[in-house]
């Protein structure tokens, strides 16, 4: 049994998607404000505790169609025709449909979920759905709320009150401000049986949910009841102040799922449940009761005795009189009391060796490293989890009430938001890799296979699910865990909203571009999952450069998220799957990679004229699709964008080598030179600063090249020749130690790309750029 997809509807920026889980892990990726926190609290809302819904769950633009509808009730009393106003209503209600996977032999968990008595194993779908309990009621008692609002308001303005209309608005002044105090009394969480048959798949990213029949009823009770055990992690764990006190305990949860400040409480809780001898003792637990007994009785007759004169003195006083019952000072000792204090945990900084009598070296838990704190926190709380779960130790004798909390579910689900908090990369990444395990470390959770291995227990399922901020968490993942939420553009009286997009569906499957790409991600970073837009370069000066050209020259640009990858120009287009299933806006500088037109297709300095080709995989087959160079060079800029109308705010565009005008010698007219890589291309764009830098390996040899050169063909031979046998980063580092790189003016390829990526930036804010534009050579 498993769950192998979400569907959410109308909760915060989710308004109709599909987040598919993995068989073990699934990681939420996505840059900021993209909705993973929005679906993380959806399974917290829905499938934890409702009672956590609030007006603000609703996405945004709803609002002013159930205003709407208010509006509509005061127009007209509503009837007691409840299907026909719940239509209304029930189109912009937050939803979750829960698909789960059920094997024939587990039927019995899942009776409830049923469609019909022949139903033989399968996907089962459930739809939770925060309704009004009855929309007529509702109806009325905002109405009755409006009339005494308005009745008020009109006795402020009579004459004689008032001579100036009053312009404040008395609540409710809507519908939205009568829920916002009144949600809970009006609302409640109900379960609907889904058809598995009406199933369909995603489109763009949006999730299709099926429609359910008109009138239909809702499933008495919950259905997901010793079905599912579901806990979690949240973001806001607040670790590091043990003084404070638990104000983000939620009262109304059935158990203790908000995080406790301090790790001594978490580990009073986790032996509360499953330790304690004071409820079901094992027999080992015996001696350690008989030494509580002993040592309760004597510190009572301590206190008899410390307390005894002042209890005299209180008698002296005739107090307790006759008939007043005496005055006794007792303890009661209980196992717990001793972690109930901040020194329950401590860190043992200088262990005591053994066989010795020396003290150690300890601190309270507070004194140290939050990173620390978080990570045995976190794991501490799955290994509570796990446990509680599996009913160990005296859980296992606990009576429950409910008859589904005697057996075990067969499907335990786990939530985790940004485990990176605190913590720095490697624990980050150490982390991700243990948390299931830590999860799955119980004998009933394994089987033997066999071979002699181990393997999870196929009938009873751990499933989790991680959202990060972290590439670093992203690092170890692999792409069938990683889900990527995308932001969608604002449409017109509508919020902006996301879509999901599960990655690993992009490759199909496990080719060699697969392989590539995954291995290029691993051996690089995975920033192209959390960022605004990516930039993909040619090599290691580009790498170094460009971004100083982004910060001296791009002010927008350089406060926005960019991630740029060095990927050579023959292999970006490795990324293009990823980069179309992402929609992440994409800059491509590559570099033009002139070859002769005939086998063996040897390089050669850029030349109009002469047949040339582009060896260049990325033009020839991404964009603009042309392998000739002389059409390359004419191409224009506005034709270097490859659109995706299918997908809003997505474009790609290339930017390579175009004619550089120069002027050799001072009576000379400028002249048109072809670059064929990005270092003769900046050399071009900078000739005056390259013929004073003093500098020793390709530099000298650059500069020695311009001096000395009388025409723009010589000099581009020699910038070509140098290029193909110095080493470009030696190059680009010397650059930066002898030169300002402000200095520099940016190729004028490179620049119109990055003021076009800018643009891309812009055009989702809707705000007009402004940038100053770089100086560079025409």
């Amino acid at each position: 049994m498993r769950i192998p997809f979400v569907e959410i509807q109308n909760f915060r920026k989710l308004k109709s998607i599909r987040l598919d889980f993995s068989e073990r892990i699934t990681l939420c990726v996505g840059a900021n404000n993209s909705g993973k926190t929005s679906a993380m609290l959806a399974l917290g809302h829905f499938l934890i505790n409702p009672k956590r819904f609030t007006t603000n769950d609703f996405t945004l633009s709803d609002w002013r169609v159930l205003n709407g509808i208010g509006t509509q009730w005061e127009k007209a009393e509503p009837t007691d025709d409840g299907n026909a106003l719940a239509t209304k209503v029930q189109a912009v209600l937050p939803t979750l449909d829960l698909w789960i996977e059920v094997d024939a032999g587990q039927i019995h968990y899942a009776r409830d979920l049923l469609p019909s008595l022949d139903w033989n194993g399968g996907q089962l779908g459930v739809r939770l759905r925060f309704e009004p309990k009855s929309v007529v009621d509702l109806a009325k008692a905002y109405l009755a709320a409006r009339q005494v609002a308005v009745a008020t308001k009109a006795a402020a303005e009579k004459p004689g009150r008032s001579d100036v209309p009053f312009a404040v608005q008395l609540w409710p002044h809507d519908l939205r401000a009568f829920l916002d105090r009144k949600l809970h009394s009006y609302f409640e969480l109900r379960y609907y049986l889904l058809d598995p048959s009406k199933i369909q798949s995603p489109e763009n990213g949006l999730a299709k949910p099926q429609s359910l029949p008109a009138g239909g009823d809702s499933i008495e009770g919950n259905p997901l009841r010793g079905l599912i055990r579901i806990d979690e992690i949240s973001a806001q764990r607040g670790l590091g102040d043990s003084t404070s006190d638990r104000s983000d305990q939620d009262s109304t949860d059935a158990r203790p799922t908000r995080d406790k400040k301090r790790l001594s409480e978490q580990l009073k809780a986790y032996y509360a449940k499953h330790l304690d001898p004071s409820e079901f003792a094992e027999p080992e637990d015996v001696q350690a009761l008989q030494a509580i007994d002993d040592a309760q009785e004597a510190y009572n007759l301590r206190l008899e005795t410390g307390f005894a004169d002042a209890i005299k003195e209180l008698q002296g006083l005739n107090y307790p009189g006759v008939f007043n019952p005496k005055l006794k000072i007792a303890t009661r000792l209980r196992p717990s009391d001793g972690l109930n204090h901040n020194a329950a945990v401590q860190y043992d900084l200088m262990p005591t060796p053994s066989g010795t009598s020396g003290v150690g070296m300890t601190l309270p838990e507070e004194y140290n490293g939050l990173g620390y704190q978080n990570l045995i926190s976190m794991v501490f709380k799955l290994m509570s989890f796990r446990d509680a779960w599996m009913r160990v130790g005296k859980a296992s004798k606990a009576t429950a009430e409910d008859e589904a909390e005697r057996f075990v579910p067969p499907l335990h689900l786990v939530i985790v938001e940004e485990p990176e908090a605190y913590l720095h990369a490697q624990v980050q990444q150490v982390f991700v890799k243990k948390a299931y395990d830590v999860l799955r470390n119980r004998p009933e959770l394994k089987i033997k296979q066999p071979d002699g291995t181990w393997a999870d227990q196929p009938g009873l399922r751990t499933q989790l699910i991680v959202s990060t901020h972290s590439s670093h968490v992203a690092h170890e993942c692999d792409f069938a865990w990683l889900r990527y939420f995308r932001r969608q553009p604002m449409r017109a009286e509508q919020v902006p909203t996301s879509v999901v997009i599960n990655l690993s569906q992009v490759f199909g499957t496990e080719d060699d571009t697969h392989k590539f790409v995954r291995r290029y991600l691993r051996a690089t970073h995975c920033d192209l999952f959390f960022a605004d837009a990516a930039i993909l370069v040619e090599g290691s000066a580009e790498r170094m450069l460009v971004p100083h050209f982004i910060r001296h020259h791009y002010d927008k640009l350089h406060c926005a998220y960019v991630t740029l990858l060095e990927i050579d120009g023959g292999h970006a287009h490795t990324l293009r799957k990823l980069i179309e299933h992402l929609g992440l806006v994409t800059l491509i500088i590559t570099d033009l990679d002139s070859v002769e037109p005939t086998p063996p297709h040897k390089a050669t300095p850029t030349k109009r004229g002469n047949g040339l080709v582009t060896s260049n995989t990325t033009l020839k087959t991404w964009h603009p699709c042309e392998p000739g160079i002389d059409k390359l060079l004419d191409i224009k800029p506005e034709a270097k964008i490859k659109l995706y109308p299918e997908t809003p705010l997505f474009n790609v565009r290339v930017a390579f080598q175009i004619p550089t005008s120069v002027q050799l010698g001072a009576s000379s007219k400028p002249v048109d030179a072809f670059a064929s890589t990005f270092e003769d291309a900046l050399v071009l764009h900078n000739l005056d600063l390259f013929k004073t830098l003093n500098g020793v390996g390709g530099i000298k040899k650059v500069k020695d090249a311009v001096v000395s050169a009388t025409d723009a063909a010589s000099l581009t031979t020699a910038l070509f020749e140098i290029v193909r046998e110095m080493s470009k980063a030696a190059f680009a580092l010397d650059l930066l130690f002898i030169q300002d790189p402000k200095d520099l003016k940016v190729p004028l390829y490179i620049h119109e790309g990055l003021a076009w990526l800018e643009q891309q930036l812009d055009n989702r804010t809707d705000v007009v750029c402004s940038t100053p534009t770089p100086e560079v050579v025409e």
